[in-house]
């Protein structure tokens, strides 16, 4: 079943009796409306298990957005979530009714797809109306309420036009809309953002998030674009291999990653690979890179002695700065590249045959060094922007 049909037929079975929606309807204390909560959410098929175990909280009013590379069970978990995929086991609650077993139709949740799934044939008025027909609105409520969100999402002229005389944004805000049309407490956003152009994506990232404080309802967004999820979210539930890896704020993802899967894939990193040893003159421990470079790690780590590998952010190494810091590493090295991005300037440095970094400067007047390609240049960084993690067989 394709997601057009999907939410057809959730429509079609909009008229039936509720009685079934009744039936589970009942709550857990102390939830609130617009939260979500997942327990030991598993989806299977055959011998493949595409969501392992989830389990989160998502507080009302959250914007949170699961973030994860193809395959990585991210969709499927939203799917679950709106009614569309049936899990092998756990639970899910919305303001604590449980809605594990419920028709999609009767979970009340806005959802746009990475299609927009607008119906060609009706006219943008029609598509933002078709959930309030199916809910059995009367016509003057119905155009009350087409008006009020085509205001919201800044479209009150396009009314009477179809969607193929639309732009690529301007049928994503009439799929925003006729999501929000009816209220709900909770909107599901399935990668809604990935069919457009680099620039119009960033504009929207910023009126989604602004549509998001204005309304103050929770939404849970998914994506593999890890530059979307920092900008729009209050928290990131970071995926792989069908199970959760690290849930927290974009700062504590991107500054405190937990795993160096999580700190490659959330930003760009330097990876310097090594041993762990331990000081010979005094306690803690020493890394000691591929190439022979010996760089402190920052105390109280609990670290112990073997392969591992370092991580710096290209931001954070100071490069030909002549400030003496005293908890600051310094190595030499030689510039093989210098690419200008506009707003940056990135530098690929060889420390050694072996250790090759990279360094990321604004492109600040007065403040970028004249650096070429062949140049000698000297780097550092400080401690607390070290992390170092011990090397296993997945990562």
């Amino acid at each position: 079943m394709t997601r057009v049909e999907a939410i057809s037929r959730g429509a079609d079975l909009a008229g039936r009796s509720m009685s079934e929606a009744s039936k589970a309807d009942h709550h857990v204390s102390g939830s609130e409306p617009g939260s979500v909560q997942l327990r030991g959410l598993t989806k299977e098929y055959g011998n493949f298990r595409a969501v392992d175990d989830v389990s989160f909280d998502i507080s009302a009013g959250e914007f949170v957005t699961i973030l994860g590379p193809s395959g990585s069970g991210k969709t499927t978990v939203l799917m679950m979530l709106a009614g569309l995929i049936e899990p092998s086991s756990g639970t899910m609650a919305i303001a604590g009714r449980d809605v594990t077993n419920m028709r999609p139709q009767h979970r009340n949740l806005g959802v746009v797809f990475q299609s927009y799934a607008l119906f060609p044939h009706l006219t943008v008025a029609e598509n933002i109306a078709f959930p309030l027909r199916m809910r059995r609105h009367t016509e003057a409520v119905i155009r009350q309420k087409v008006g009020e969100v085509l205001e919201l999402v800044r479209l009150p002229n396009v009314a009477q036009r179809v969607p193929s005389e639309l732009s690529g944004g301007q049928q994503q805000r009439v799929a925003l809309a006729r999501a929000l049309v009816f209220d709900p407490p909770v909107l599901l956003l399935d990668e809604p953002l990935s069919a457009l152009d680099k620039k119009l994506r960033e504009h929207m990232q910023f009126e989604l998030r602004e549509l998001h404080r204005n309304l103050g309802i929770t939404i849970i967004n998914i994506t593999h674009d890890q530059t979307e999820a920092l900008i729009m979210s209050d928290r990131v539930v970071i995926m792989r291999d069908g199970k959760i890896v690290q849930y927290g704020t974009p700062s504590e993802l991107y500054e405190r990653p937990q795993s160096k899967f999580v700190a490659d894939f959330v930003g760009i990193s330097n990876f310097l690979a090594g041993q762990l040893c331990k000081i010979q003159t005094g306690k803690g421990y020493e890394f000691v890179t591929h190439g022979g470079l010996r760089c402190h790690v920052p105390e109280g780590a609990q670290l112990s002695e073997g392969k591992a590998r370092l991580m710096l952010r290209p931001e954070r190494i100071v490069l030909n700065d002549s400030i003496a810091i005293a908890t600051q590493e310094r190595f030499e090295g030689k510039v093989l590249e210098v690419v200008y991005t506009g707003d940056l300037i990135r530098y690929r440095i060889a420390l050694n045959d072996d250790d090759v970094i990279d360094v990321t400067l604004q492109n600040k007047p007065r403040h970028v060094p004249q650096i070429n390609i062949g140049s000698t240049v000297s780097v550092g960084w400080n401690l607390e922007d070290v992390q170092v993690f011990v090397d296993l067989p997945k990562e």
